[in-house]
């Protein structure tokens, strides 16, 4: 139990998409607490004072209304979460699928400046993995400026620790793309089946001696940060 509780507190031993499919079970458990308490006080209220009393019928009237913005809102929120982690671990099962083959995979890593969904350290270089999991068309000259910002935000942070040059890639788990592998501000956007092919393909750049270095500081990075937060944390507490 002690070995399985530090894998899951490691920041370089996150599975794919393990921060977003956190927020969706944090998401569905509030929702459902929220709902659960409004009906057992509505409940209450009408045992209490009667089913034609003032106060019953005014939380019946905030029960209706709380299911009405969970319904409009609150399960879009969650159903959209969901598929960005089903999507992440799609393109990180990819990922790790590729271990065999001199490449190392670092997912849900945070730098403290959001979350890079994928490191991916191999013979070929260094790659940020970007996952997106909008079921398209996707039109490359089109892709909104955030999320190429995103994409190169990520790039330059992991370059900073790595000492070395990273290409940002763009990956839609399951959308049709009208340009596949095309660049947009040098950031490549591609479909995930296409992904283990395309890095397949690449010229190796990287002994490795320097594979093993450049990952070596992307997880002395990580747990730098993990241990600066769990820091702060506990000065403030």
């Amino acid at each position: 139990m002690q070995i399985t509780h530090a894998i899951a507190h490691d920041p370089t031993a996150r599975a794919p998409g393990q921060h977003t499919r956190a927020i969706v079970k944090r998401l569905r458990l509030r929702t459902l607490v929220a709902l659960g308490v409004l009906a057992v006080a509505t409940a209450l209220l009408g045992r209490a004072f009667g089913l034609r009393d003032v106060r019953f019928l005014g939380s019946e009237v905030g029960l209706l209304v709380a299911m009405f913005v969970v319904l409009r809102y609150v399960m879009p929120l969650v159903e959209r979460h969901d598929r960005g982690a089903t999507g992440e671990e799609q393109v990180g099962s990819l990922l790790n699928g590729l271990e065999g083959r001199g490449w190392h995979a670092i997912h849900d890593a945070s730098l403290g400046n959001g979350n890079v969904d994928h490191i991916l350290i191999g013979p070929a270089g260094v790659f940020t993995v970007e996952t997106k999991s909008h079921p398209g068309p996707v039109r490359v000259a089109r892709i909104h400026g955030a999320t190429i910002g995103q994409a190169q935000s990520q790039q330059r942070a992991i370059a900073r620790v790595t000492g070395v040059e990273v290409e940002p890639l763009i990956v839609y788990s399951r959308a049709w793309i009208d340009r596949p592998l095309a660049r947009r501000k040098g950031v490549r956007v591609l479909p995930a089946r296409m992904l283990p092919g395309y890095l397949d393909r690449r010229r190796a750049r990287m002994s490795p001696g320097q594979v093993e270095q450049a990952q070596a500081r992307v997880q002395a990075a990580l747990r730098a940060h993990r241990s600066k937060g769990t820091h702060r944390r506990r000065v403030a507490g």
